[in-house]
């Protein structure tokens, strides 16, 4: 969606391709980063998209025995007004970006057009196939298609893209618990709880808790065989404070099973097929990074393939281009990942440690770069990209009526 708005601001014609009727779909990350709520100022539309309901995450905190909650990164620390992350429903986003996107004359965007293969010409990708709501299979011919179609790509396994997957130890289970009016809090908030073998999250919501269950990979099949019950246990034993209202986890159909996967294409394009976002590298949850990492690459990528699309070709090397500027952030938030799934989670699912590792307390305690270094790596990321001169707009104001269709 950020890239088809890109593109079309500079005049491409463009057209996106959404396989569901709409954008509403429980526990995708719902995270607005500061280095993206940059970009969208940038844009001209930050009073509209502030006029949308959402919170503000201002820190992260972990549970330390005999102390509480120790701050391990405050974004308050980075520079204002950027200093925070925007927590809001991700299909408010999104419809949000489809709005002003198609304000563009060269915008069009299909929903319920399902991408099911590539169109080949010789060795060149020169357009995509798809199906429709009522089952019918079209074509359509592209100078370039960008495959934004997740860590299950379709279209990069078409184009005999292969990821080098990297070992995760653990799945999530995200489910949702009732909030009541009368609790205190930020309503941004994380905590996360640990024990042996298993840990769980919850992020506050103005009404709810949207709480992820996190247990060893492949105990999906487990954690189902034994029950609604023994989960409401489990949630109940990691937060005693909310066993009150377990029961509002009526079966384990109330239950969302994530596959977490840690992936990099080695190769994120062929000739006429760029991939980005999780399609070139899927991300772990932890950090909560992978989607500002997506918008990301879809800055760079509209920034270097606007004249050529203009021109009606892109040559490869402007593709690898965009590889090579997008690597290294991707290398690098990868990377933490791996580390953090080494030092926090290894142990933890073994059952050798039930907390936060020594280390890490000791950094947080003792090294104050180390303390600024972790906000902004989250909230802004390595190598934060910028809107090019073509897609800026002077602020609309958020009074301006929505233009006739």
């Amino acid at each position: 969606m950020m890239l088809g708005l890109l593109l079309a601001r500079a005049g491409v014609k463009v057209t996106v391709l959404e396989k569901h009727g709409d954008f509403l779909r429980d526990f995708r990350g719902d995270t607005v980063h500061a280095s993206t709520v940059r970009l969208i100022d940038e844009l001209g539309l930050g009073s509209r998209f502030r006029e949308l309901p959402q919170s503000r995450l201002n820190n992260v905190a972990l549970p330390i025995p005999g102390a509480g909650l120790v701050t391990v990164g405050d974004f308050a620390s980075l520079k204002p007004p950027y200093n925070y992350i925007a927590m809001m429903p991700q299909w408010d986003f999104l419809n949000f970006l489809a709005t002003e996107a198609a304000r563009e004359p060269t915008f069009t965007l299909l929903m319920e057009h399902e991408a099911t293969s590539l169109m080949f010409d010789g060795g060149r990708v020169t357009g995509v196939r798809y199906r429709t709501a009522d089952g019918s299979e079209k074509a359509l011919a592209a100078d370039l298609v960008v495959a934004t179609d997740g860590r299950h790509s379709v279209l990069r396994r078409a184009a005999g893209l292969q990821p080098k997957e990297y070992p995760v130890p653990f799945d999530t289970w995200w489910f949702k618990l009732p909030r009541h009016p009368s609790e205190e809090g930020a309503v941004a908030g994380i905590v996360p709880a640990f024990r042996d073998r298993e840990a769980m999250i919850a992020l506050f919501r103005d009404d709810y808790y949207q709480m992820g269950y996190l247990g060893p990979k492949g105990e999906d099949a487990r954690i189902r065989a034994e029950g609604v019950e023994r989960f409401r246990e489990r949630v109940a034993g990691l937060r005693p404070d909310l066993a009150d209202r377990v029961d509002s986890i009526r079966s384990l159909a109330d239950l969302h099973w994530l596959d977490v996967r840690l992936d990099r294409l080695r190769r994120w394009y062929v000739d006429g097929l760029l991939c980005i976002g999780d399609a070139a590298h899927a991300m772990s949850p932890a950090g909560g990074v992978g989607i500002n990492l997506a918008v990301q690459d879809a800055v760079a990528a509209a920034a270097r393939l606007a004249p050529g699309l203009l021109r009606g070709r892109v040559p490869v090397k402007d593709l690898a281009a965009v590889q090579r500027r997008r690597r290294m952030p991707t290398v690098v938030l990868q990377t933490v990942q791996r580390v953090m799934h080494q030092a926090v989670f290894v142990p933890l699912f073994a059952g050798k440690r039930t907390g936060v590792p020594p280390i890490l307390l000791f950094v947080v305690r003792h090294a104050p770069a180390a303390r600024r270094l972790l906000p902004r790596l989250i909230a802004i990321g390595p190598r934060p990209e910028h809107a090019p001169a073509f897609a800026r707009r002077p602020e609309r104001p958020p009074s301006t009526p929505e233009p006739l269709n």
